[in-house]
């Protein structure tokens, strides 16, 4: 991903500080407070373009960013790093869009997305890649216990289907009766981390309410995101000038 833009580029959020302590030993959080950004349902190109120009507000806004979000559209993401050739045979899905984070290929025709994004001042910032990883795993894992779904963390790798996020598993993806249903990649550059992660659900459960749940397990305030016109007009930019053009998802 490329490094932020000037300024004027940028979206501010209009929201004042709100603080309070987490809760000793929640392990999850270690801000008192948060924001959360539900987008909604998006085209592909333009829920990488929020991921990217959210990262790229990070250490303005000075606080993590959950952001829910769906897709408007059956489609397919791809690791930054993957070779678009090897992906197109994988999926039938379209459109595919590269994303800014590694990992594989994931399919958005019926899970559950949402994004992390955390400023340099803070401390997830500076934990290596494997314990952010299964820091956010084990607080998918416990907001699924407080639905009423028992899931686990695997242990170790289980190498299977090359290049596809939902084949096999690596350590600390969550696990529910053997099968893989929540995987995540990641981008640290020095405006912040982006963590994005994709959930297929198990059955019995809404999503609205393993959000709930989610935020919950946070122990933080939550404090509703809002965007300005110019971090609108920076997706639409993104999305039109990289996220949707041949020359940028298949350029490996």
């Amino acid at each position: 991903m490329p490094e932020a833009s000037s300024q004027s580029r940028r979206g501010l959020p209009h929201s004042k500080r709100l603080s309070r302590d987490a809760p000793p030993g929640s392990g999850v959080r270690q801000s008192s407070a948060a924001f959360i950004l539900r987008s909604g349902a998006r085209p592909a190109a333009e829920n990488m373009a929020i991921d990217e120009a959210l990262l790229e507000c990070s250490a303005t806004f000075g606080k993590p960013v959950l952001r829910f979000y769906s897709w408007s559209e059956p489609a397919a993401s791809f690791g930054y790093f993957q070779k678009y050739k090897d992906v197109e045979r994988l999926t039938q899905l379209r459109p595919l869009v590269r994303r800014p984070t590694g990992g594989g290929l994931v399919p958005h025709d019926a899970d559950w997305t949402y994004s992390l994004i955390f400023p340099p001042s803070d401390p997830w910032h500076s934990l290596k890649a494997i314990e952010s990883y299964r820091r956010v795993h084990a607080w998918i894992q416990e907001a699924f216990a407080i639905a009423g779904i028992a899931v686990q963390l695997a242990p170790e790798a289980v190498p299977a289907g090359a290049g596809q996020c939902f084949v096999g598993a690596e350590k600390f993806d969550v696990i529910w009766k053997n099968q893989k249903i929540a995987g995540a990649a990641q981008r640290r550059t020095k405006q912040g981390l982006l963590i994005q992660g994709s959930i297929q659900p198990p059955p019995g459960i809404a999503r609205l309410d393993w959000e709930v749940a989610f935020r919950e397990v946070a122990g933080v305030i939550w404090e509703p995101l809002g965007l300005d016109q110019k971090f609108e007009q920076n997706v639409q930019e993104l999305a039109a000038t990289k996220y949707s053009r041949a020359t940028y998802n298949e350029r490996r």
